[in-house]
């Protein structure tokens, strides 16, 4: 199907005869596979007489294009790039490999989910050929301490990427989100596998809202923008894509030497609810208090009824108070 989603990627027209002569089969066979490619969820039209086409086109990932934007010091951090059309998760995915490889450096990319994943179980909306889906296999000596704050850290880095592709004004949301004028542009999702305290690999997923389609509004849990309005107009994805990998992969050779403090002035000057009001919502319970910015290790500093308390992540979320 791969092949034919490259011929549609033009926006233009195409007869089912010219694309069965293309891909060497029958027009029954052709059919079939539109009707696979419109379960993807793609703008598909059919017009008697001219054939087929995919409305606006696709912006298709390509592994050589998105290594054409990594920098030689970061792809020589770079262990192997898989491009992928779906998968179920590309964090599922990536920890196939951690499980079998102790490879750092090794980077899956796909143009969609079927069980895109979020923080505390929540689903992740993938459509086909419009965001940014990516994980990333990286491992550290020192087991969980060694990666304290990590998940704020490569915030900081998806943001730097974001920048040098054109995108300003925007923010960041304790622990791991990113946002533009308080909607929800990209998040992370920080695995580990191995050793807790020895030898481990974190597999960082990485979600950005690039070109979502505005008719999936009512699948997300919250309010979301496109990163995408905010780029450069010749930033595509493989370029989007290549810069981010790029940035994250520098972020973790370093991360060692300077841990999170090495991050903290900047994710503290990205801070989307500075000053303000929240709640934070935990498996128990929940409390409100004023943020107070990040501790060195990542943790947010919360003044509760005139106390200052310290919460750390995992299975906690904030939310701002209307």
């Amino acid at each position: 199907m791969h092949r034919l989603l490259v011929i549609l990627s033009d926006g233009m027209y195409h007869s089912g005869e010219d694309l069965g002569e293309k891909l060497g089969i029958s027009r029954a066979a052709i059919w079939k596979k539109i009707q696979k490619v419109s379960s993807l969820g793609l703008l598909l039209e059919s017009k008697k007489g001219r054939g087929y086409r995919i409305l606006g086109g696709l912006d298709l990932l390509a592994s050589n294009q998105i290594l054409s934007h990594l920098s030689p010091s970061a792809k020589a951090l770079l262990f192997d790039l898989e491009v992928l059309s779906t998968v179920s998760s590309t964090n599922t995915h990536a920890r196939l490999y951690a499980e079998k490889s102790n490879a750092s450096g090794r980077v899956i990319v796909a143009e969609g989910q079927t069980n895109g994943r979020g923080r505390r179980g929540k689903t992740w909306v993938s459509p086909y050929g419009c965001n940014l889906y990516l994980s990333l296999v990286w491992g550290f000596d020192g087991g969980v301490k060694e990666i304290e704050g990590l998940s704020l850290a490569v915030a900081t880095a998806v943001l730097g990427g974001l920048k040098l592709c054109g995108a300003e004004n925007i923010k960041l949301k304790w622990p791991n989100d990113l946002l533009y004028q308080k909607r929800k542009i990209g998040g992370i999702l920080l695995e580990v596998v191995g050793d807790p305290s020895g030898y481990c690999q974190v597999i960082i997923g990485v979600g950005v809202n690039m070109g979502m389609p505005k008719n999936l509004s009512e699948l997300a849990d919250q309010q979301w923008a496109n990163v995408g309005e905010l780029l450069d107009p010749k930033v595509g994805r493989n370029q989007l894509a290549g810069v981010v990998i790029g940035e994250l992969l520098l972020l973790l050779d370093g991360y060692k030497k300077t841990g999170f403090l090495g991050y903290k002035k900047e994710w503290l000057e990205h801070d989307a609810f500075k000053g303000e009001r929240v709640e934070l919502i935990m498996v128990n319970n929940s409390v409100e208090g004023t943020v107070h910015g990040v501790d060195d290790s990542g943790a947010l500093i919360l003044k509760v009824d005139g106390e200052i308390k310290v919460f750390s992540g995992g299975e906690i979320s904030l939310r701002g108070c209307v």
